[in-house]
């Protein structure tokens, strides 16, 4: 009942062009690149690159927008498979507080459901520095943000984020699912930056 009040009151809308129905329209959600960055024991599959639309509705979830989140999960479903779990990458309490909700969770969970997978939220970041404004090296120096729930053991875990810069936040994720004793060689991304010199890009489809 609330929910489609709120629906009614605060329609979506597109986050690059401001059209009515969903937080990224058609018109507006860019074609997949196949983009795929690896790092020491760790393979990282992006929808694309973080600029244009895909930059801007990013930005929206950053903001706690639910229906760019939810245009997101769509989004991003292809890139899922049913048989993955993913442990999305956790914001800290307090950015959780002043945007309603944890954005990358909320994409996670959409793009799971569609795609048959599974999502643990067995990370807790115990950290509350954040990455953005942080230089190359500051974002690479950071470890020991996060601790992980005994929910990964024995499995194989796939993480989840939005935004891929250093990787610097997904290596230091998967050192505490490894610590839990879960299996992790793959994360899923939203986005990558261009300015991370390991990217690659085969083909686009």
């Amino acid at each position: 009942m609330w929910r489609a009040l709120l629906d009614l009151l605060f329609p979506a809308q597109c986050a690059a062009c401001n059209a009515l129905g969903s937080g990224l329209c058609n018109a507006c959600t860019p074609r997949r690149e196949r983009i795929e960055v690896r790092f020491p024991g760790l393979r990282v599959r992006a929808y694309g690159a973080y600029d244009g639309y895909l930059r801007a509705a990013i930005l929206a979830l950053k903001d706690g927008r639910r229906d760019v989140a939810e245009a997101l999960g769509r989004t991003v479903a292809p890139l899922i498979a049913s048989s993955e779990t993913l442990v999305p990458i956790p914001s800290s309490a307090r950015r959780r507080r002043v945007r309603g909700l944890d954005g990358v969770a909320v994409v996670a969970r959409r793009a799971a459901e569609i795609a048959g997978a599974r999502v643990v939220t067995a990370l807790t970041q115990c950290s509350s520095r954040p990455q953005h404004g942080r230089t190359r090296a500051q974002r690479l120096a950071a470890a020991g943000r996060f601790v992980c729930g005994d929910e990964v053991t024995a499995r194989r875990i796939v993480l989840f984020d939005d935004v891929c810069t250093t990787g610097a936040t997904l290596r230091d994720a998967a050192a505490a699912v490894r610590a839990a004793g879960g299996l992790v060689e793959h994360a899923v991304v939203l986005a990558v930056t261009k300015s991370e010199p390991s990217w690659r890009m085969p083909s686009i489809s």
